[in-house]
């Protein structure tokens, strides 16, 4: 599959103000695989620029490649990579070729390399960066490392950023259009995928899942491990938390009493986890910011289908055997059931940007108590209007759509808000009778609808 730049206009808009200024430093991080060093070079195209990708090394060793790349882009006949003795006398070089980008890619392995760095590089930005037109992009996959060493404020170059990027997964219909499927199988791919780019590219077809997932040689087989040993000192500990999740265990005692880790101790590890964008927190949408009602989900699709599948036969693809496929395809039609709430959700939210709703909602979420759940409930407080909205990944012909709306009516009752305005609606694969549902005032949607809002962009 070629390699199409989709999805990024966000950031693409924001680093091209930034351009617009003398000088800036920039900070631009996210989890491995997903599309830094693509956004950086699709900003850098056509500008003067130099691009280092840091590496796993000494610090001598980084410098001598740094000044290698520097002399290339800026030659000089009196010099060679060896004349600097310091990334600062790099950056004092180019201070006085004009306007320029300098990126440092993986920059948390030149931090490896030597801690000084980092008061050497806030050195660089107050007395070299600031008096120049240089335009400094430091990128990092460790999160952690990015946020501690980088833009937290015990560190040297705290508060001296323009900005900062954490570069999130593309959202399913930016996906979807990268992938250029139907939209049934974009969201079976993005039940493996999730909006990781590098991932995407893996998948003509679904079908190509035996292939990138399920024999050891393939892609994704082993990239959950390297994705945690990577970012984590413990990572089997992380690695029990977030099975525990996958299997269905989503409250805190569950997961303790699967992991066997005191309570005590599992809360910093749950933060970690949240603060990487491996777990997410859930609280129903209408309860306090201090509820105790709270669920975890894996918070990344690639990830939650590792665990849930990959992990479990594990052994099979070690013996190079498939025989669990058609389990596995079954298994994973009901996996996608959660998958489609989140696409439904991102669906809602572009009609909502679109003003195609009754009313435009500020807030949303799922709601659950004592055993009954609704998969959307969207709320505009001030004018005290609700919309309730269940999704399922399923063929629905007309008679049943009426049950599970009149049940969505009964469990309306149940979240307490009373004078409100209400409205009930359905978000399904294939919808049979929509336009009577409509026609009867319910809210009524299937995979049809979706293209409809495919390339749709926010307002900036």
């Amino acid at each position: 599959m070629a390699i199409t730049f989709i999805g990024r206009e966000k950031e693409l808009i924001f680093m091209e103000s930034l351009w617009q200024k003398e000088n800036s430093f920039l900070p631009i991080y996210g989890r491995r695989r997903v599309g830094k060093t693509r956004l950086v070079k699709e900003f850098i195209r056509e500008k003067p620029s130099i691009y280092y990708l840091a590496r796993n090394s000494t610090y001598r060793d980084n410098l001598l490649e740094f000044s290698r790349v520097a002399l290339e882009a800026y030659p000089s006949p009196y010099l060679t990579p060896s004349s600097f003795s310091s990334f600062t006398d790099v950056f004092r070089y180019l201070s006085e070729k004009g306007k320029l980008i300098v990126v440092i890619d993986e920059f948390p392995y030149l931090i490896q390399s030597d801690k000084k760095v980092l008061s050497e590089f806030q050195y660089i930005v107050d007395e070299i960066v600031r008096g120049s037109k240089i335009h400094l992009i430091l990128v990092g996959s460790s999160v952690g490392m990015m946020e501690e060493h980088v833009l937290s404020q015990k560190s040297p170059l705290y508060g001296r950023r323009d900005g900062q990027i954490r570069l999130q997964p593309l959202d399913f219909f930016s996906s979807w259009r990268l992938l250029g499927v139907d939209v049934e199988e974009a969201i079976r791919i993005y039940g493996v995928t999730g909006g990781i780019p590098a991932y995407l590219i893996l998948f003509n077809s679904f079908e190509d899942v035996k292939e990138v997932a399920f024999t050891k040689q393939g892609f994704l087989y082993a990239e959950g491990d390297f994705l945690l040993s990577s970012e984590l000192r413990e990572p089997k500990v992380y690695k029990l938390i977030l099975k525990a999740v996958a299997e269905g265990r989503r409250r805190f005692n569950e997961i303790s009493n699967f992991t066997g880790i005191p309570r005590s101790n599992l809360f910093k590890y749950v933060e970690v986890l949240e603060r990487l964008g491996f777990l997410r927190r859930e609280v129903p949408v209408t309860a306090p910011p201090k509820t105790k009602n709270t669920r975890y989900a894996i918070a990344d699709n690639y990830m939650a289908f590792y665990f849930r599948f990959v992990e479990r036969h594990r052994e099979e693809i070690e013996l190079e055997s498939l025989d669990f496929w058609e389990e596995f395809r079954e298994e994973y039609n009901r996996y996608l059931g959660k998958v489609f709430e989140g696409v439904a959700r991102e669906f809602f939210l572009r009609l909502n940007m679109t003003g195609e709703l009754p009313f435009k909602f500020t807030k949303i979420g799922r709601w659950w108590r004592k055993g009954e759940e609704i998969d959307l409930v969207a709320l505009n407080e001030r004018e005290k209007k609700a919309m309730f909205v269940e999704v399922k990944w399923k063929e629905l012909g007309e008679r049943e759509a009426r049950g599970i709306l009149r049940d969505l009516e009964r469990k309306a009752e149940l979240v307490g808000l009373e004078k409100w305005s209400k409205g009930y609606g359905l978000i399904a694969k294939r919808l049979e009778g929509k336009e009577n549902l409509r026609q009867e005032g319910f809210l009524a949607w299937d995979l049809r609808d979706f293209e409809e809002v495919k390339t749709y962009s926010p307002p900036r």
